[in-house]
């Protein structure tokens, strides 16, 4: 189902891409839309782990630099008979992780600075084994490319905006076919189906890796305790990120505009903990 819905997106993201272009640029611009999308289809496959990876600054890490994690992650992976995936830390005190890459194979684990403070051992197993539920689920490739996907259509709205500022793409041909209007209606719209990508990465996926973290480790009490955590402590601690990268996080981080659970990635905290308890999160110790 993941496979199919990557393919989808970059199809769409294809299509998108070809129709920008001949609508602005006739048959030059479809060619060089066709090119475009064929280098943004082969980075959204190859390279979005590595994007997402450098938006955040991660560092590749050592076990020498990072025992405990290692540790860890080593214990988890035995178990689960999943590969070793490659660990980040990401310098920043609001305390996160994700898990990114396009295959078991190729998986990547990064966490904050501020989770490392944060978190017990026990908890910090839970939000690892979530990450690995991830990897295991398979859903690491399409959150890495609807990753890469959002972004490229914000690129695109920026596009349209700077076309509406300066007065169009070109002349007659541009004013005939209301090019400013499309470009500001393209600005509107851009956004809007950028989350609407992120919609496509299903909120049950959370759920999902909630379960099987829990599975993996035997102890859904200690993730629970984790998420509680994490959710209160990012809230103190906003983290920058982008909206086109907030559904890789096991917290959703805080994005400076509040919509509501309309376009949210994430089901609410409360809701994951008690399906991982079986009681509300207030009755969390």
């Amino acid at each position: 189902m993941n496979t199919l819905k990557t393919a989808f997106l970059l199809t769409a993201l294809t299509l998108l891409l070809l129709f920008i272009g001949q609508y602005f640029g006739g048959q030059n611009g479809l060619i060089m839309a066709f090119i475009i999308a064929g280098v943004m289809n082969f980075v959204s496959y190859f390279f979005s782990d590595k994007l997402a990876l450098a938006m955040y600054r991660a560092q590749p890490v050592t076990r020498e630099e990072a025992p405990r994690i290692y540790g860890i992650v080593e214990r988890l992976t035995a178990k689960t008979g999943l590969p070793m995936p490659k660990i980040y830390v990401i310098p920043t005190d609001s305390p996160n992780a994700f898990a990114t890459g396009r295959n078991p194979q190729h998986a990547s684990v990064a966490v904050t600075q501020g989770i490392l403070g944060l978190l017990n051992d026990d908890e910090m197993e839970g939000v690892l084994a979530h990450e690995l539920g991830h990897v295991s689920n398979r859903d690491i490739l399409i959150s890495s490319v609807a990753a890469t996907i959002a972004g490229a259509i914000t690129f695109l709205a920026r596009m349209g905006a700077w076309g509406a500022m300066f007065g169009g793409y070109g002349g007659r041909d541009d004013r005939d076919r209301g090019g400013g209007l499309a470009a500001l209606f393209m600005l509107i719209l851009a956004p809007i189906a950028a989350m609407l990508i992120q919609l496509a990465v299903s909120r049950s996926r959370e759920y999902q890796a909630d379960a099987t973290g829990a599975h993996i480790t035997g102890n859904p009490y200690a993730l629970a305790s984790a998420l509680q955590k994490l959710d209160a402590y990012s809230r103190r601690v906003p983290m920058a990120a982008s909206p086109s990268t907030a559904h890789l996080f096991i917290i959703q981080p805080l994005l400076g505009m509040n919509f509501g659970n309309l376009f949210s990635t994430h089901p609410p905290t409360a809701k994951r903990i008690e399906r991982l308890t079986g009681r509300p999160a207030e009755f969390m110790q």
